[in-house]
């Protein structure tokens, strides 16, 4: 049988649903909103997830302070600092003030430098400190204020700690005295303090300031140290320690003038 005209073929066409053009994309598809019980269910989930973390955090006994640790410790105990913290125990740990805790240390323990209260999930709270390290004293009524890099009068001891040395301030003849006062002349003593080596620190005995830029050690084996002011203690360290080295026998050593030491006496 012979199939279909030419012509029948162009009617059946002509009969047929004209194409429709492609539409942009996207654009042929039209939003579809969720429900609105979809909304107000999603949205009775999320108010319902925040009152219980809410809860967590402060209404229920999983998440309260049980335990306060310290640690850093040397001169202080870890009890001293515990005390002295004062921490809410049985208190939601999420609402502890560290930073209140903080001020309240340096306040009542001068002896702490730094402190960091740092939470410790789920039950602790922990007091890391760091304290001052003498590096001077001064002696007052048969007591010993300790004196930190920083020139800071942090506690007194009935007794001198060993390896500190002691501060001897010979300056009431000095101008020097009147012109930068006492306060200048402590920081100044301090400073060397600061920036003697290691070997002499450890046998300095005494820091005596005469004036601002008259400042000697004795140290513990008898020597005597001429260190002038307070002004390049990192060269004058460097000095005395390759003078040291070179005159082992000396008794006296002159860097005030680091560019031109001197040794003697043997």
């Amino acid at each position: 049988m012979a199939g279909p005209t030419t012509a029948q073929r162009g009617e059946r066409k002509q009969g047929d649903a004209p194409a429709r053009p492609p539409h942009p994309s996207g654009s042929g598809r039209r939003l579809r909103l969720p429900p609105a019980r979809t909304l107000i269910a999603a949205l009775v989930a999320a108010v319902l997830l925040g009152a219980g973390v809410i809860w967590l955090l402060y209404g229920s006994q999983w998440l309260r302070v049980e335990r306060v640790t310290a640690s850093g410790t040397q001169v202080l105990t870890p009890q001293e600092v515990r005390d002295a913290a004062r921490v809410p125990v049985g208190a939601p740990l999420i609402s502890v003030d560290t930073d209140g805790i903080e001020e309240r240390l340096r306040k009542e323990l001068p002896r702490i430098d730094t402190v960091d209260v740092v939470r410790s999930w789920p039950h602790g709270i922990g007091l890391k400190v760091t304290e001052r390290k003498p590096v001077l004293l001064i002696e007052k009524g048969g007591k010993f204020i300790e004196v930190d890099a920083g020139g800071v009068r942090f506690a007194t001891a009935d007794r001198a700690p060993k390896g500190v040395p002691l501060l001897q301030l010979n300056a009431a003849s000095s101008p020097s005295l009147s012109r930068f006062g006492v306060d200048r002349l402590l920081h100044e003593a301090v400073r060397v303090a600061g920036d003697l080596p290691a070997a002499v620190a450890k046998d300095a005995r005494v820091i005596e300031v005469r004036s601002y830029d008259s400042i000697s050690l004795e140290l513990s084996d008898g020597r005597t140290v001429d260190w002038g002011s307070g002004e390049k203690g990192d060269t004058k360290a460097s000095v005395l320690t390759a003078l040291m080295k070179a005159v082992p026998k000396a008794r006296h050593f002159d860097v005030s003038a680091p560019t031109a030491p001197a040794a003697s006496g043997s």
